[in-house]
């Protein structure tokens, strides 16, 4: 089994060094204590949620912080192709589960997106805080699937900026129901960068499917079944990471 995961600063990153000691406190520290009882003996992987992870044995704990000494340092290049997931937002919690699960899939960037037939709508205020509910989705997501890397989660879209994104994307997939072309009939085995466009729970607009496919997006359905919009992105994924060689 992997070692459990935690998160450091990027700057206390750089001063980890191969037979030196580390000290993990503070929120991290007292998880690792208190929450997953890690003892002396014991491993545990140090990351900096931008490809860099440090392998490590404990060898002395307090009541909130843990010591350890690292043996290993991996710079782990970032994947290719680079995968984009335009979200749209969605009621409930339904939008931060599909965040978890792209995180867990190994999603790369994370832009939600204002669709037309979303059900919420997000002021100013609502913006901010469910973007930062998204950042915390995805470093947690992250730690707990041993990720050395964050997803990036961009701010609150339009279509106007999704249709941006497309045009100038290397490839752009955009899940439509009403599509005929499965997107496993797709040879993308030698893509580049790839926007993957996931609509809210009613649907495209026939505006954002004009939109999208005058922009260069390839329309593409999975399969004979409607799926919610928190699990639709993360089949996708996975068929996309599949083609790709990411997995």
């Amino acid at each position: 089994m992997s070692a459990p995961t935690f998160l450091i600063d990027p700057e206390r990153a750089k001063d980890a060094a191969i037979g030196a000691t580390f000290l993990l406190d503070g929120a991290e520290g007292r998880h690792a204590v208190a929450v997953q009882r890690i003892r002396p003996g014991e491993r545990l992987d140090l990351v900096d949620g931008s490809g860099t992870r440090a392998s490590a044995e404990v060898i002395d704990t307090d009541r909130d912080s843990c010591t350890v000494r690292i043996d290993a340092i991996e710079h782990e290049p970032a994947p290719h192709p680079v995968i984009t997931a335009v979200q749209a937002i969605a009621k409930g919690d339904r939008g931060e589960l599909a965040v978890q699960m792209l995180t867990e899939t190994g999603i790369d960037v994370i832009v939600p997106w204002r669709a037309a037939h979303c059900v919420v709508k997000w002021d100013d205020d609502r913006a901010a805080k469910n973007h930062a509910k998204w950042q915390a989705t995805a470093r947690e997501s992250a730690k707990q699937s041993r990720r050395s890397r964050i997803p990036r989660v961009e701010s609150l879209s339009s279509t106007a900026a999704v249709v941006d994104l497309i045009a100038n994307a290397d490839v752009a997939f955009v899940l439509d129901e009403q599509s005929t072309i499965p997107l496993t009939s797709i040879d993308i085995s030698a893509v580049g960068d790839i926007t993957l466009v996931i609509g809210p729970e009613g649907g495209l607009s026939d505006i954002e499917r004009e939109l999208f496919a005058e922009s260069g997006g390839d329309l593409v359905a999975l399969g004979g079944n409607v799926l919610r919009t928190s699990t639709a992105g993360v089949a996708a994924l996975s068929v996309i990471s599949a083609a790709t060689g990411r997995w």
